[in-house]
Parts: C-alpha cells; structure tokens; sequence
C-alpha cells in the first residue's frame, strides 16, 4: 500500500486533532481545510481572526470545517488555566509574567494545548525558525523517559523503497549513547510507517576494518543498542554498502542479520546524516520526508519554510499517525 494511503487508513476515525499555530499562513490554512474536509484529523488553527479570514477570502479557503481560535480572544478562565499549567511544568525556572509573555507566542500556545490534552500534536515551521518550534516542545512536552534528546529522521521513499535515516535534522555531534538512542527511537519510527526495522549503525570502517575514536564510538553505540533493546535487528559498525548490499554483506559481515538488508540507517553525526539523505534525494531521486522528531513524549512537526501547502498535508497526517499508541 502506498505510504500516505497506508497512514490515512491508520489515522481515519481516530479523531486525532493537530494544532496548527501559523493559521496566517495561506499554505499551512489550505492544507489544514482539507484534512478536516477529508476527514481525516480535528483541526484547530491559531491565528488573528481577521488575518486568517483574509487569507482564507484571498486563497478561497473553506474556513467552515476549522475551529480557529485567536489567541488574542482566548476567555480569561481558559488563559488562567493555561498560565497556570505552564508556570507548574517549568517548576520554578520562569515567573508568572515571564510565563504570560512566553503564552503571547503561538507556538507556545499550541503546545500546551498539546500538553494539557487538548491536540494530539502539533504542526508549525512554515514560518517559524525551527528553534521557535523546539524549544517549547523541549520545555513543555519534554523528551519521553530514558531518552536524553530529540532527533530528526527523514522517510525516504521511493516506488516500493522505504527507509529511515536519522540523525538528519538536529544533534551536530552524538557520543555513542546519543548514537544508540537515536536508533532505537529510529526504529520506532519505522514502525509507524510499516517498515519492520533492522537498524545499521553506519561508518567508514566494517567490523574492525579500520581503527579510530569514530570507529569505536559507533562499535559502543552499536552495544549499547543491545543492551537497550535486546530484540531489535541493530548491527554495528557497518559501512553503507555492507549495512545495503547483500554481496557486499556477505564478504566485509556474514553472519549479521542487518547488513545487506538494513532500512533504519544511523548517521554518526549530522553532517554525514544531512549530506546522505540529500544526495539520496538529489541523486537517488528519493522523496525525503520529514524531518520527524524523535523522543518527545507527544508529537511535534518541525516543517520547513520553503515548504508547500502538500508538505503541510503530509506532515499532519504523520504527526497524527506518531500520536496513536
């Protein structure tokens, strides 16, 4: 089943809702009109009421299928709630004010909206710095139990292939926990787009065939893994060819039961990650999809802002998908 009919099949009568907080946006308001005309989410949209009306009017955008809400005309109980909440999760480390102020920023908005229960997830970055996107999921959703940071992974599709790469998108350097953290959330990942995982923990070096503080980096990473989730496929380290290529495998690996059928690929750091998944996409002419955060305990979309309104579409119904346990 193609990956997108396969999702909505997954997300259709769930009544996920997925908060969008640049409802100003022409891209991120058409896209959010038609997965609520779709039936495929509940869609709450926030934004400046004559703003997003305008937009609507300007783009012919059916606002009937939307709950809009303009944080400006929030009633006073409700944003004492919300304040509340807020000032509770940072436990101490920001003053009501400082806190009310933070509440004048819709991303922050959205996101204790996801926090208190009332979305599912949260869909913002078409005009908002990634950071602007993050850093209220870091301080209000915060990362699940036992893992130390978020990643970002990329689908990478193309016909019937599908794969994982991460970390593509947020952490510069990983020491061999962050590595093995990012691979099994990587895994998780790959579930929810219905790859069953078999995780390779990339290098330039193959079993020991070449020596360095890189090479044993990942070679811990890899042991690491296994020590953490003792039932998944994860081998390490393994040079791209080996972890892809069964021939390959068979010479520089035999024996391993990831290398030369790996589809969950680990990066050792972002630059090698962020490179790899865009010569996939150049090259290659893969579709990279993401970047999907890992490790929150509820999720968040991170878009891009050259995205389009087809970008926003497709990365609601993922976030909506992730929040189904």
């Amino acid at each position: 089943m193609e990956l997108f009919d396969s999702l909505k099949q997954k997300i259709t009568g769930k009544n996920k809702t997925i908060v969008f907080p640049e409802g100003e946006d022409p891209r991120v308001l058409g896209a959010a009109s038609r997965l609520a005309a779709d039936g495929l989410i509940k869609v709450i949209v926030l934004g400046n009421q004559a703003d997003v009306e305008t937009t609507a009017t300007n783009h012919a955008i059916d606002l009937a299928p939307i709950t809009l809400i303009d944080p400006a005309t929030i009633p006073a109980d409700q944003h004492k709630e919300m304040l509340d909440a807020l000032v509770a999760r940072r436990k101490g480390k920001n003053t009501p004010e400082q806190a009310a102020k933070m509440l004048e920023d819709p991303n922050y908005i959205g996101t204790m909206m996801v926090y208190m229960g009332q979305a599912d997830g949260m869909v913002s970055g078409a005009v908002h710095a990634t950071g602007d996107t993050v850093r209220p999921a870091l301080q209000i959703i915060k990362t699940k139990e036992g893992v130390r940071r978020i990643s970002g992974a990329f689908i990478m599709q193309k016909g019937d292939e599908r794969y994982v790469f991460a970390d593509c998108a947020i952490n510069i350097e990983l020491d061999a926990a962050g590595m093995a953290e990012v691979a099994v959330e990587s895994a998780q990942t790959a579930k929810v787009f219905d790859i069953d995982p078999k995780v390779a923990l990339l290098s330039f070096s193959t079993k020991g065939s070449a020596k360095g503080d890189m090479v044993t980096k990942v070679q811990e990473a890899t042991k690491i893994a296994h020590e953490t989730a003792p039932d998944l496929p994860v081998d390490g380290e393994l040079q791209f060819d080996a972890a892809f290529v069964p021939s390959v495998a068979a010479q520089k690996a035999p024996g391993s039961k990831v290398a030369g059928h790996a589809n969950v690929f680990v990066f050792p750091e972002l630059q090698s990650g962020n490179i790899g998944y865009k010569i996939a996409q150049r090259f290659g002419g893969f579709e990279a999809i993401g970047p999907i955060l890992q490790g929150l305990n509820k999720p968040v979309s991170d878009l891009s802002r050259g995205c389009n309104e087809e970008d926003v579409y497709k990365v609601a119904i993922i976030t909506a998908a992730e929040s189904i346990k």
